[in-house]
């Protein structure tokens, strides 16, 4: 298989289970790697970085003291996740054993923020020059460097009125425990959509949503 070849459904998952240490969400894979010590990390940090530069394939690392936020996507294929991108994940793997770090995937957390709105054309221009955001192809609005939440736009006839919401993209094997919490807190749970998306109701009534890969199209 070409290394720029997106990868389907299938493949997705069947790569997955031989990469113990990763999630898919939100159209990339991602892992979370904790390591003894800053200067652990930050050493798997440069061995990343010569991964990255061998296969002229470049990851986003997000370094965090002892903790690494690693995501995958194939820029060149539209932002998909590739053969290139599960091959980076299996050597990103073997280093992370090297270096004694430990995957954290109840740490993958992935935000995106909703407006619900009757006209998405009237507002996005006003959010994208405000944010120096980029437009998706499917009309989302993206940090071009990756730091900031995405924005994208509910449309409906009749907008509620609490308009915003935020969506977290949980690894749907570490939802439940969030779930459980949430539940525990007392708040609002509306499990009609689950396990794609949980709506969840705070004591005044805003909304967010927990959302999972399971039951979506990962291709």
């Amino acid at each position: 298989m070409p290394a720029k070849d997106v990868l389907s459904t299938e493949q997705i998952h069947a790569n997955l289970l031989q990469l113990p240490l990763w999630r898919y969400g939100l159209g990339a894979l991602r892992t979370a790697l904790k390591c003894e010590s800053s200067a652990a990390a930050l050493s798997l940090f440069a061995a990343i970085g010569d991964l990255a530069q061998d296969a002229n394939h470049h990851p986003d690392v997000d370094w965090r003291y002892d903790t690494l936020f690693v995501t995958l996507t194939s820029h060149d294929a539209g932002g998909k996740v590739t053969a290139r991108d599960a091959a980076l994940a299996r050597s990103i793997s073997s280093q992370a054993a090297v270096f004694g770090a430990v995957a954290r995937p109840e740490l993958l957390r992935t935000v995106e923020i909703a407006i619900d709105t009757d006209n998405a054309e009237g507002i996005s221009t006003t959010w994208k020059t405000a944010l120096g955001y980029k437009a998706r192809k499917d009309g989302t609005l993206a940090d071009p460097f990756g730091r900031g939440p995405a924005l994208w736009f509910q449309e409906t006839e009749s907008p509620n009125s609490n308009r915003f919401h935020v969506d977290v993209m949980i690894p749907f094997a570490e939802s439940a425990a969030v779930l459980e919490a949430l539940s525990a807190d007392g708040v609002e749970l509306d499990y009609e959509h689950a396990p794609m998306w949980v709506v969840v109701s705070d004591a005044q009534g805003n909304r967010l949503c927990i959302s999972t890969e399971a039951g979506r199209d990962l291709g």
